[in-house]
């Protein structure tokens, strides 16, 4: 499937940025021996994967400087480097790292202007087009850290400036001090909570929202089985997540074959059910999908267009209420 100019473009929050429903998540590619690593990558395969997603249509990149404590930056600049595609880039800030690659958290202007210049240098561009805080925390310090971030858009460096996983509070708090254009928070069928309170604040104020694993970080692609879940490398963190453990694994993996049922008669994975389940939203604008290799990409391309329709939407919220975890 190749989709280009019939994708239809969504304006994300008050920004002049106009994205495709999905966009290329690249936290996995920062490779392996970290505390958030995914296992071990290749990185011709990340670079592979980034080419086909721009390919077939994709037209954004989210990563972080945390990622691979440096490495995932370095593969998308890399990756953008040798594209005919200009892609718009959007990174995040306030996770720093130690020589002994510990991490640590900095939401100080000085920490906040080191990291931009490195993420600068290691995308090898001029100005990111989204820059984001990752996480609100110290949280005695967001304001400080918000403050920073208006002056790098008022300097060209980046050009618009959001948060990630930020309460209601804490985004009332930054507003103060300047607009938020985007929020990214976790989302997906099986972790709803943002609908409560989030996400009608942020259409309320016209806060876009980019929501991070809708897949579950792999759980609902349909490729997941118990065995391979057993096998993960020492250093995937998702073996400390309770989603990929029992009780709640073999209801996960139940859910993941009601997906496939929807899915079969329109030609898409179980995945892509579970990506078009966060775009049916209205306050979502896009969401961030991960792959770590070409043909990961392709299979979940189809969520560019794909959408739910309300009663297989339903079909999914009845199935997770009768059977809790």
């Amino acid at each position: 499937m190749t989709t280009t100019a019939s994708t239809s473009l969504r304006q994300l929050g008050n920004s002049d940025l106009h994205l495709t429903s999905i966009g290329f998540g690249a936290w996995a590619i920062g490779g392996g021996n970290w505390e958030f690593a995914w296992g071990p990558q290749d990185d011709n395969e990340s670079i592979a994967a980034i080419h086909r997603a721009l390919d077939l249509g994709i037209n954004w990149i989210d990563t972080a400087a945390v990622y691979g404590l440096g490495h995932s930056e370095e593969v998308v600049g890399r990756a953008i480097k040798s594209s005919t595609h200009k892609p718009l880039v959007f990174t995040k800030s306030s996770m720093r790292w130690n020589p002994d690659r510990s991490i640590r958290r900095s939401l100080t202007r000085a920490s906040l202007t080191e990291e931009l210049e490195s993420s600068l240098r290691r995308l090898g561009i001029d100005a990111i087009d989204l820059y984001q805080i990752h996480w609100p925390d110290p949280e005695a310090e967001i304001e400080e850290g918000w403050e920073t971030l208006a002056r790098f858009k008022e300097q060209g460096k980046v050009r618009w400036i959001g948060v990630s996983n930020f309460s209601v509070e804490q985004m009332k708090r930054v507003q103060k001090i300047a607009p938020i254009t985007s929020l990214q928070p976790p989302y997906s069928m099986l972790r709803p909570a943002i609908e409560e309170e989030i996400l009608p604040f942020c259409q309320a104020n016209h806060i876009g929202a980019i929501n991070y694993s809708p897949m579950l970080s792999g759980l609902l692609t349909g490729k997941m089985t118990a065995e391979r879940i057993a096998d993960f490398p020492a250093d995937d963190w998702r073996r400390r997540n309770v989603e990929f453990q029992e009780p709640r694994l073999s209801r996960n993996l139940r859910l993941v074959e009601l997906l496939r049922e929807i899915g079969v008669p329109h030609g898409v994975e179980p995945g892509v059910v579970a990506v078009a389940w966060t775009l049916h939203h209205p306050a979502i604008t896009a969401a961030i999908v991960g792959g770590r290799s070409a043909r990961q990409v392709e299979g979940v391309i189809p969520a560019l267009e794909f959408r739910l329709s309300d009663s297989d939407y339903v079909r999914i919220v009845d199935f997770i209420a009768d059977n809790p975890a």
